[in-house]
């Protein structure tokens, strides 16, 4: 079976607006909307989670109703942080099978990443998708800086995903400020992560200048 854990805790500071980010429009439906039909796509079979603040999940039923959003799914409550969210979301996940965890406001992840993704951990266990960093890296200590070669980094995109099992035990460790990321909890169980390609249109919308940017997206996307 395979499982996407779609993460949804924005409160919209970044983006200036009361309303959270992930349920801010995009050609005239919420971003999360957008966002858990890009998985329904790639896998109608797929058991989708959608880990929602309890306190946002009244108005997410509402949004659904407005838009007679159709795609199937469970929800489960947030947590404190991301990494008790998850956590949250992983007490849905049954038996054998692949967890792909995927910030809910990242709807341009393709077809293409999301099935490769899934397909490389069927076999490596803990692939993370990730993209070239095109301009100009600086490493800053103190007052200092110097330019580090951007061949030595990547920028990290979701789905993560990991098997089942793996990633359950992972999210048995105590929680640390390190973890800033599923990989980062699979790694602190000495577990390597395998890196595959991303989009480059995989951007997390978080500021009005993504909302301009997945408005023109829109345009060249199959969502």
């Amino acid at each position: 079976m395979n499982y996407a854990l779609i993460v949804a805790g924005g409160k919209g500071l970044r983006m200036g607006s009361e309303l959270p980010k992930q349920f801010l429009p995009i050609g005239g439906k919420p971003v999360l909307m957008r966002t858990l039909e890009a998985f329904y796509a790639y896998d109608a079979e797929m058991k989708i989670i959608l880990v929602l603040p309890h306190s946002q999940q009244a108005y997410w039923a509402g949004l659904c109703g407005e838009h007679r959003f159709s795609v199937p799914h469970v929800v489960a409550d947030g947590g404190e942080t991301r990494f008790h969210s998850v956590k949250n979301g992983l007490a849905l996940v049954e038996g054998p099978g692949l967890v792909g965890v995927h910030d809910g406001v990242r709807p341009f992840v393709s077809r293409e990443v999301i099935a490769g993704c899934y397909r490389l951990a069927a076999e490596k266990k803990a692939v993370i998708p990730v993209v070239d960093i095109v301009e100009t890296v600086r490493h800053v200590e103190g007052d200092a800086s110097v330019t580090v070669s951007r061949d030595d980094y990547k920028l990290v995109q979701t789905p993560q995903v990991f098997d089942a099992d793996l990633l359950k035990q992972a999210y048995e460790q105590l929680y640390t400020p390190g973890f800033t990321d599923d990989a980062s909890v699979v790694e602190a169980l000495g577990v390597p992560v395998t890196l595959t390609a991303g989009n480059r249109e995989n951007i997390k919308i978080t500021t009005p200048f993504d909302l301009k940017i997945a408005s023109a997206l829109l345009g060249s996307c199959s969502i």
